[in-house]
């Protein structure tokens, strides 16, 4: 247990690096934590973060296509696409539009 609380530390950490108005993806987190196969702790790590008082802007992550795969964690059907949206992105469909140029990739942005 303790090395998924460390995981979930990890993962919590550099989602908050995540710009407002960008987006990355459960695997680029895993893969810039050293952990590519690990993109399904990401998310439940992300499941997790919902504590207001973790301050981690878990709707900045989305799945590997620009899906709002984790909307259905949120109190609201529509919580995350509402946070997003005031961030200036546009989501259609619980799809971000204009993807590539909203995603943050880790890798190489830090």
């Amino acid at each position: 247990m303790k090395n998924t609380a460390n995981f979930y530390e990890q993962v919590y950490e550099l989602v908050k690096l995540v710009p407002k108005g960008r987006v990355t993806t459960y695997g680029a987190v895993a893969k810039s934590l050293g952990m590519s196969g690990s993109s399904r702790m990401v998310g439940t790590a992300m499941k997790h973060a919902h504590d207001p008082s973790l301050n981690v802007p878990a709707h900045r992550v989305v799945n590997r296509t620009g899906l709002l795969t984790g909307k259905h964690h949120y109190q609201t059907p529509t919580e995350m696409q509402e946070l997003l949206e005031k961030e200036g992105i546009i989501v259609i469909d619980d799809q971000v539009q204009d993807f590539e140029r909203k995603f943050w990739n880790p890798l190489v942005e830090l």
